[in-house]
C-alpha cells in the first residue's frame, strides 16, 4: 500500500504522557498548528485509512471492494473498540430525552454525557488493548496513558455545555484512534494490503458515526461551527473521504491513490440527489450513508439544503477526483479553521511542537491581521500539506465544487 504510515512508538522506551491541553487560543495560532507534528500525524493517519478503503485488484485477477455490510474478521483490539461503542450507545437508554418543548439541544444530553464521563475510566480499562494500557507501566511522570487518552474520547461525542456536535468532535475521535495506533494497540507489524486499516474504518469509525447520529437525533444536538447551508455537512466530514474512496477505481497494493475515474458499476456522483439510490447505497457505502442521514434530518430539494454536496456531485472525473477534492477540502475547511480546531487538545502523542519537515505557511497581510476569534488558515496558493504528494488535476466540466479551483496539492 503506497502511503506513509503513522509511526508506532517503541514499547520498551519509557514515555512521559501529558494531560492534553488547549493550545489554539486565537486565530494566529492556526498557522503554527499547520506546521506542527500533530497536524502532520493527523494527515498521515487519514491518508493511511483512506487508501485502505480503495478497491483492489487481487493476484487472481478478481476485483475486491469493501462495503459497510460486509462480514469482517476482526482482530481482538478492533473487536473490543467496536464493543466499546456499542456499550457507549446503550447509555442513551439511561438518559431519555427531556419532553419539554425545545427545537435544539435537549438538556438530557448532559445526563448522557455525565454517565459516560463517570464510567469512562472503567470502560477504557475493559476495552482498550492490553498493549496500550501497559504503556503506563514504567513510564516517567505522574500522568498515565488513560489521562492522555480520555480527553480525546470524551471530546468525540459533542459538547455537553453547548449541546452541539461537529467536525471538531469527529476529529477528536480520529485522534483517539491514532493514539491507540501510535501506542501499538492495533499492531506492531507492517503490512501492505490495508486490511487492518479497513477494519478500523468499517468496524470502528462507521459504528462511531452511527452512535453520533443517534445522539443527534435523540437529543437534537445543534451543528458545531457550521457554515450553515453552505457547509459540506452539518456534523461530519470523514465519511465523505472514506466513502468516496470505496468507489474509486481499483488499484494494486503498491499503487498510489487514484485521482480520477471510478469503480465499474459504482453509482454516479449525481445519484446523491436521488433518494431511492441513496436508500439503496447507504447500506453499503459511507458517503451515501452520510447523505442518507442528511435526508433523515432535512426536508426539501437536496440542492437547496445541501448545495455544496450537490455542486460536488457535478464533478465528471469520477469518484477519484471527488476523493482527491475531499482531502483538500478537509484540510481547508476542518484542519485550517480556527472555530473547528480551537478545542483540539495537545499532549505527548499529538504534540504542540514544530514538525521539522513542515513547509512554513506563507505570510500575508490578511492572515497577520486576523482577530483572535477568526480562522486564518494556511494560505493555499503556495503551500503543501506535509502528508501530501500527488498533483491535483483540473475538473472536467462545469462544477461549483469549492475545491475545484484551488491551485495546490493536498492529497
Amino acid at each position: 500500500m503506497s502511503t506513509r504510515r503513522l509511526r508506532i512508538l517503541e514499547a520498551t522506551n519509557a514515555h512521559s504522557f501529558l494531560l492534553p491541553s488547549k493550545r489554539i487560543n486565537e486565530g494566529h495560532d492556526v498557522p503554527f498548528f499547520l506546521t506542527s507534528r500533530a497536524y502532520s500525524d493527523i494527515g498521515v493517519f487519514i491518508m493511511q485509512l483512506n487508501i485502505a478503503m480503495c478497491p483492489r485488484n487481487s493476484p487472481s485477477g478478481s476485483l475486491q471492494q469493501w462495503k459497510l455490510d460486509d462480514s469482517l474478521e476482526l482482530s481482538d483490539p478492533v473487536q473490543k473498540l467496536h464493543d466499546l461503542l456499542q456499550k457507549i450507545d446503550s447509555f442513551i437508554e439511561e438518559a431519555p430525552p427531556d419532553t419539554g418543548p425545545r427545537r435544539f439541544g435537549n438538556v438530557s444530553f448532559r445526563k448522557w454525557y455525565d454517565i459516560l464521563e463517570s464510567r469512562i475510566e472503567d470502560l477504557l480499562q475493559c476495552f482498550l488493548p492490553r498493549t496500550v494500557l501497559d504503556f503506563s507501566v514504567g513510564s516517567s511522570g505522574e500522568i498515565s496513558v488513560l489521562d492522555e487518552l480520555t480527553p480525546y474520547l470524551m471530546g468525540a461525542f459533542g459538547s455537553s455545555q453547548r449541546l452541539d456536535y461537529g467536525t471538531g468532535h469527529e476529529l477528536s475521535f480520529l485522534a483517539f484512534l491514532a493514539c491507540i495506533w501510535k501506542l501499538g494497540g492495533f499492531t506492531r507489524d507492517s503490512s501492505s494490503d490495508g486490511s487492518l486499516e479497513r477494519s478500523i474504518v468499517l468496524a470502528i469509525v462507521e459504528p462511531y458515526l452511527r452512535v453520533v447520529r443517534r445522539l443527534i437525533l435523540t437529543y437534537t444536538l445543534e451543528p458545531a461551527g457550521s457554515h450553515g447551508v453552505w457547509g459540506l455537512d452539518d456534523h461530519s466530514f470523514l465519511p465523505y473521504i472514506f466513502g468516496s474512496s470505496q468507489y474509486c477505481p481499483a488499484i494494486n497494493d503498491e499503487d498510489p491513490m487514484p485521482v480520477e475515474g471510478a469503480l465499474t458499476g459504482a453509482p454516479n456522483p449525481a445519484d446523491i440527489a436521488k433518494k431511492n439510490i441513496v436508500d439503496r447505497e447507504r447500506k453499503h457505502n459511507m458517503y451515501f450513508a452520510a447523505v442518507g442521514f442528511i435526508n433523515d434530518v432535512k426536508t426539501g430539494p437536496f440542492w437547496e439544503h445541501s448545495p455544496t454536496l450537490f455542486d460536488i456531485s457535478g464533478v465528471r472525473s469520477g469518484w477519484g477526483k471527488i476523493n482527491k477534492g475531499m482531502i483538500k477540502m478537509y484540510n481547508a475547511e476542518v484542519l485550517s479553521k480556527f472555530p473547528v480546531v480551537q478545542h483540539f487538545p495537545f499532549g505527548s502523542l499529538f504534540a504542540w511542537e514544530q514538525d521539522p519537515e513542515a513547509i512554513s505557511p506563507a505570510s500575508s497581510a490578511h492572515a497577520s491581521s486576523q482577530p483572535a476569534n477568526v480562522s486564518t488558515g494556511r494560505p493555499f496558493k503556495s503551500t503543501q500539506a506535509p502528508w501530501a504528494n500527488s498533483t491535483a488535476r483540473g475538473v472536467e466540466g462545469a462544477t461549483k465544487a469549492p475545491w475545484a479551483q484551488i491551485n495546490t496539492t493536498l492529497a
